[in-house]
């Protein structure tokens, strides 16, 4: 699949206000400061249509885009741990995400973003976890890529999917991306277009 065009529908504080269940959505989600603006950013081809910022914590309401004409949509949603938002904030922000993956009919995936060069982080692993018992549809994407030597990089995921291992009987899909060189994109989206027919057989 390649993406023609995309563009900002609407943010959302609440489920109630994010737009008709009646397309096949793809959720992006993940720590602060984990990549998700400029993979987004890259796999839609733009520059600037997610929002980047060095400052963390700075998507807090449910960000809709429309994929190719309304084919479907591609969701930015709040990351959780943050490190400089107050315990009030947090608490709303886990809300906002619990009731989105919790009762959003028509989220097809939950892809989570993590950090390629930094071990396996406690709150990653909780969400995770969470997902997992609840029977969210989950799929892994490693960002960063391109900062890592191949040593380096090998060693990282090999410790991360033996540790994931411990507590799953099998791993859910894993990619590889990288914002700069453009790794994982077409993989990604080659996903999301095979679960789109899935969707239309419905």
């Amino acid at each position: 699949m390649v993406i023609t065009h995309s563009a900002f529908l609407k943010s959302s504080a609440s489920i109630s206000q994010c737009p008709k269940p009646n397309k096949p959505e793809y959720a992006f989600i993940g720590r602060s400061n984990v990549g998700k603006s400029s993979l987004i950013n890259k796999l839609c081809k733009r520059k600037s249509l997610a929002k980047t910022s060095s400052t963390p914590g700075k998507t807090q309401l449910i960000n809709h885009f429309s994929i190719n004409n309304d084919q479907w949509y591609l969701v930015d949603l709040p990351g959780f741990g943050y490190a400089k938002v107050s315990k009030k904030l947090r608490s709303g922000f886990s809300k906002i995400i619990t009731d989105y993956i919790g009762k959003r009919e028509n989220m097809i995936c939950l892809f989570i973003l993590l950090d390629s060069r930094i071990p396996m982080q406690k709150s990653d692993l909780e969400f995770m976890n969470l997902m997992v018992e609840n029977g969210v549809p989950i799929a892994l994407i490693f960002t960063k890529t391109d900062k890592l030597n191949k040593t380096e990089y090998a060693k990282n995921m090999k410790v991360y999917e033996e540790g994931l291992l411990e507590y799953w009987e099998e791993l859910p899909p894993i990619f590889y991306s990288s914002a700069i060189n453009g790794e994982g994109s077409e993989e990604i989206l080659n996903y999301i277009e095979e679960l789109n027919k899935t969707w239309q057989q419905h």
